[in-house]
């Protein structure tokens, strides 16, 4: 029997994984540079986290989660789930740790494996990795402005430039009751029309009807009232204000006024950056203000935040596309140390060892192979430098220092690697 990855997930093998570690530092030094400290929390939470966090209504809780029951002693819950999206999770901390009490303002990113039980294709994965931050404690617009700066810097420094940033307002609470019936009211006379999920989403949650990808409703969906002429004041006033310090900062969106969020605990701010090198499926990551999450977990008081997500598997989809990778390389070793004998062996080691300890990228030969093969080997490696250790470089205590890129040679005594391939490292 074959071993094979579960369908759904995928292996990253070291060819690739150099790939991953750009956008990982990348959005480890932008979030970093902004104040934002990384949060890990558990793989799994409680169901009901998860039931609440996201919505009953939704796809993700109706039909994608990993859940089980831990059938353990002692376990009061009676199921958890693997997570599909880390925002309940970051406010579950938030509440259950008191972060409040240690700062007014808590900022934090993350970069996490997600689960969601779907069809796998291209940029969906069962397994899949999201990057993120939070920022829980102001209703300021300057901190939504913030978070979606945040966002559009790690993409500008990864070199996407072509994607869009959307943006939309969805008001507060009373605002949204009020437009849920406007748009009931609109979509009655075409609900023969409407595809089955449409008609699904009529009752139980009609701003979800606008987010169909499905093309034979665009029109309809086109001349459905706007969110925007519903917003309250402060709304207007608030979503006003964002704007101005997005174009203060120059970072170009678009307004669409059909960019929606579907839970009653989303407000005001909403936004999505797209691009149209994922086809249908254009969204890159988005986010929102989602001030009512905190009361939804069980919070006497409501707790101000705004984030976002992004997929990785979706930006790495891009990135390859436009060749964004092609400037980097995984840094080749500065030595290569051919060692015949075990004699050699044990010397080749401890300079090596000394080496690395010093910061410089080494190998060695671990096979025992002949000094044509190692040194087939050092070529292959891309080393800037190889030396052979053998009986007579031993006995004499010299040893030939080879330059691969134009193989001239240098005699060094046998203690001097370490300080030679300093200088040139």
């Amino acid at each position: 029997m074959k071993f094979q990855t579960v369908r759904g997930t995928k292996d990253i093998l070291p060819a690739e994984i150099y790939k991953w570690q750009h956008i990982e530092r990348t959005v480890r030094s932008v979030c970093e540079r902004f104040g934002y400290t990384e949060i890990r929390t558990p793989v799994f939470e409680e169901t009901a986290l998860f039931a609440r966090g996201i919505g009953e209504t939704t796809d993700v809780v109706g039909k994608e989660m990993f859940s089980f029951n831990p059938s353990m002693e002692g376990d009061a819950m009676d199921s958890i789930t693997l997570r599909p999206e880390m925002t309940a999770s970051v406010m579950r901390a938030y509440l259950q740790h008191s972060l409040q009490t240690l700062a007014p303002l808590t900022k934090v990113y993350y970069f996490a494996e997600m689960f969601r039980k779907e069809r796998p294709q291209a940029g969906r994965q069962r397994q899949f990795w999201q990057f993120g931050c939070e920022c829980l404690g102001s209703t300021a617009a300057v901190s939504d402005a913030e978070v979606i700066a945040v966002m559009s810097l790690i993409y500008r420094e990864l070199g996407i430039t072509s994607a869009t940033m959307k943006l939309n307002s969805l008001g507060n609470l009373e605002t949204r009751k009020t437009y849920r019936v406007a748009l009931q009211d609109y979509f009655r006379p075409h609900f023969e029309k409407l595809d089955a999920v449409s008609k699904e989403r009529f009752d139980k949650n009609p701003l979800r009807i606008l987010d169909s990808k499905n093309q034979s409703l665009a029109e309809i969906i086109s001349d459905a009232p706007r969110l925007v002429d519903f917003l309250d004041d402060d709304s207007k006033k608030h979503f006003e204000t964002l704007q101005s310090h997005l174009t203060n900062l120059g970072i170009a969106f678009e307004l669409d006024f059909k960019l929606v969020r579907g839970l009653d605990y989303y407000s005001r701010t909403a936004f999505e950056l797209v691009s149209t090198d994922l086809g249908a499926q254009d969204a890159l990551g988005g986010g929102g203000r989602y001030d009512g999450l905190s009361t939804a977990l069980g919070s006497e008081s409501e707790v101000p935040a705004i984030g976002f997500a992004s997929g990785v598997e979706r930006l790495l989809m891009v990135m390859e596309k436009q060749n964004l990778f092609d400037h980097l390389k995984p840094q080749p070793p500065v030595l290569f140390i051919a060692a015949l004998g075990e004699a050699a062996v044990k010397v080749a080691m401890t300079e090596a060892y000394k080496l690395r300890a010093k910061g410089v990228r080494c190998e060695m030969d671990l096979l025992g192979r002949s000094l044509k093969s190692q040194m087939r080997e050092a070529n292959r490696s891309g080393a800037t430098y190889t030396v052979v250790l053998g009986d007579d470089e031993l006995e004499k205590g010299i040893v030939q220092l080879r330059k691969m890129s134009d193989a001239t040679q240098t005699q060094i005594a046998l203690n001097e690697i370490i300080d030679k391939i300093q200088v040139g490292k």
